[in-house]
């Protein structure tokens, strides 16, 4: 089972589509990277078998920003499961990279406690269907609630102006959840990702566009704590009894 501090400052980000390939990996690293180099030290729970993400710290120059690895996919007998979970007290912003093939409970141990859901989804009809059966699993078998306002779409490796980008966008405007950011089909990613960094790591000029995208999705991240206080709010509302006016005798209600 996932063990996560129970800490009202820490921003659970999830990373989410049961379809391999679709880039949770490259969303997981570069938001890793940006949050490193913000500050504080951002952690990352690697719970894909493959362990990508951990070969990617691995990588990591020691003269970059620390980022706080933890192989969620490892078990091992010389260590309690808590403590290989355990999540630096400094950190605020964890980020969970999924595994593919996600049994409903899996879905529901990985969303739980959870602050913000991303799915990237890619421009392909294969990868359109999986995304689509992957939010219809988050909100009936996970229960995550369209009003909590904490599931939000990236896609990935776009190309503008052509067909299969056109449908991915009608797509996803059909779903009635937002899409924060379009990520190109950018060797930038590809590169970063052989050196162990970010895209903002990268030399500004090479990377503005892709950097403006990832800023999206970061500043969206950062709402987390207001969304959640407006759904609470929201409920609150809703749950209200009903209130009844009482009028002078004699005024009438029109």
């Amino acid at each position: 089972m996932l063990i996560t501090p129970n800490r009202t400052n820490l921003n659970k980000i999830v990373i989410l589509n049961p379809k391999g390939g679709c880039g949770k990996t490259t969303l997981s690293t570069n938001l890793a990277s940006y949050y490193a180099t913000r500050g504080p030290v951002p952690a990352v729970m690697d719970c894909d078998p493959q362990g990508s993400t951990m070969a990617w710290i691995e990588r990591r120059p020691v003269s970059l920003p620390a980022i706080h690895g933890i192989a969620a996919y490892k078990r091992t007998m010389q260590a309690t499961r808590s403590w290989q979970l355990r999540v630096p007290n400094e950190t605020t912003n964890l980020i969970v990279d999924s595994p593919a093939s996600l049994t409903s409970d899996d879905l529901r141990e990985v969303t739980r406690d959870s602050s913000s859901i991303l799915v990237p989804v890619l421009p392909s009809s294969i990868d359109i269907h999986a995304a689509s059966r992957c939010i219809a699993d988050l909100l009936l078998v996970a229960k995550v609630d369209r009003r909590d306002r904490k599931l939000a779409v990236v896609a990935n490796r776009t190309r503008k102006n052509t067909k299969s980008f056109q449908k991915l966008m009608r797509f996803l405007d059909s779903l009635g959840i937002p899409i924060i950011a379009v990520l190109r089909d950018s060797q930038n990613f590809v590169h970063a990702a052989e050196e162990g960094i970010g895209i903002c790591e990268m030399q500004p000029y090479k990377v503005r566009k892709d950097i403006v995208e990832i800023e999206k999705i970061v500043t969206w991240l950062d709402g987390w704590q207001e969304r959640r206080y407006k759904s609470a709010e929201s409920s609150l509302i809703e749950q209200a009894p009903n209130v009844t006016v009482f009028r002078k005798p004699g005024v009438s209600s029109g």
